[in-house]
């Protein structure tokens, strides 16, 4: 039996070939897709996850880490702050969206920074050419952006409108890729003196949610997020994104079930002689629909497991040249493997019902 199934594949190389490719295409659409944009989300969060800090302040309302949200807590609040019992440290930041016509959201989110006060509290050096100058038109990126865009010291930017210098790279990775002077930022969106966001570090001795729990006793009315739950954060500030790519899969696997329903028929109706063979020689029904499904089943794994491929190659390949991350879950993995095993059997069945219900005369008079 399973002999005929590889000899029925073999049989038409050709387009046993394009079937397998053509579910390929459909399962590196569903794997890729959905692991560029969790994967995405995931490393923005973990970027802004790694400012040394252990806490968020933010004001009361905010939605999303999106930058859109207009500056509403004092420049000065960080002063209150460090009074609160296990706090070790506290540093304002204003984050901006602003338009980028070299990003593919359009956007890109910039953070405005005190500089000694943020490098203090996170780590930041830098790694060449010097800090910005407070009020400058000037701006400092990390190295792993500076690689992406082929930038350099003395570069421009375009930001507000106008050019801003690249004065000098940094790491750590922390925040957003792109820092400006809070001063710069806040003028240029008449925010003086306000700020969006307050990064907290903790005393040793203490956890975030206990100093969590004491900020949010001492300022009720504003937002205390632990930066361990800033990825949950951003993948609930994205709500039709997940929506979108359940319809993406569904739509996929449809794709992928008519390919497996065409290439089945075809083949159906080029071998009803040949079933009219089998079934002159007394194989049953039942059989001869499985040995059908098989064949439905077996291009299915076969185009699975090159879209996987071809998914991890594409990554490899992309990895080289931007710095998107493309997260190659196996949750996803293993869905996108059941929803194509369902949609080849479902592809198949027709196609086996009607080679089973063939009459084994008419079938050996098929020319």
């Amino acid at each position: 039996m399973d002999s005929l199934v590889f000899s029925n594949m073999l049989h038409r190389p050709a387009r046993t070939l394009v079937s397998i490719l053509g579910i390929a295409i459909g399962v590196l659409l569903i794997v890729f897709t959905v692991g560029l944009a969790n994967g995405t989300i995931r490393e923005q969060a973990s970027r802004e996850a790694n400012v040394g800090a252990e806490i968020f302040f933010r004001a009361s309302g905010s939605i999303g880490m999106s930058g859109s949200e207009a500056f509403r807590l004092s420049e000065n609040l960080p002063a209150d702050i460090v009074k609160v019992e296990g706090v070790n440290a506290a540093v304002a930041i204003g984050q901006n969206s602003v338009d980028a016509t070299d990003n593919n959201s359009g956007k890109r989110l910039v953070d405005g920074v005190k500089f000694d006060e943020y490098a203090a509290i996170s780590g930041l050096r830098i790694f060449e050419g010097r800090a910005f100058i407070d009020g400058k038109d000037e701006a400092i990126i990390d190295t792993a952006w500076q690689k992406q865009k082929k930038l350099k010291i003395g570069d421009t930017i375009p930001l507000y409108d106008r050019q801003f210098t690249v004065v000098g790279t940094y790491e750590p990775a922390g925040g957003a890729r792109l820092k400006i002077p809070l001063s710069t930022m806040q003028q240029q969106l008449s925010s003086e003196g306000k700020a969006s966001s307050v990064l907290v570090s903790i005393n040793p001795g203490f956890t975030a949610d206990q100093v969590a729990q004491n900020l949010q006793n001492a300022f009720p009315d504003n937002q205390i997020i632990p930066t361990r739950d800033l990825e949950e954060l951003y993948m609930a500030g994205f709500p039709a994104l997940t929506v979108f790519l359940n319809v993406f899969i569904g739509v996929a696997a449809v794709i992928s079930a008519l390919v497996i329903l065409l290439t089945m028929y075809t083949t159906v109706t080029e071998r009803t002689r040949q079933i009219g063979i089998m079934k002159s020689l007394g194989m049953s029904n039942g059989l001869i629909g499985w040995t059908i499904t098989q064949e439905a089943l077996l291009l299915s794994l076969c185009g699975i497991v090159a879209g996987v491929i071809l998914t991890l190659l594409l990554r490899f390949i992309l990895t080289k040249f931007v710095t998107l991350e493309v997260e190659i879950s196996p949750v996803v993995v293993s869905i996108t493997f059941l929803v194509g095993m369902i949609g080849g059997a479902i592809g198949g069945l027709y196609p086996a019902m009607r080679a089973a219900r063939l009459d084994a005369v008419e079938a050996l008079s098929y020319e």
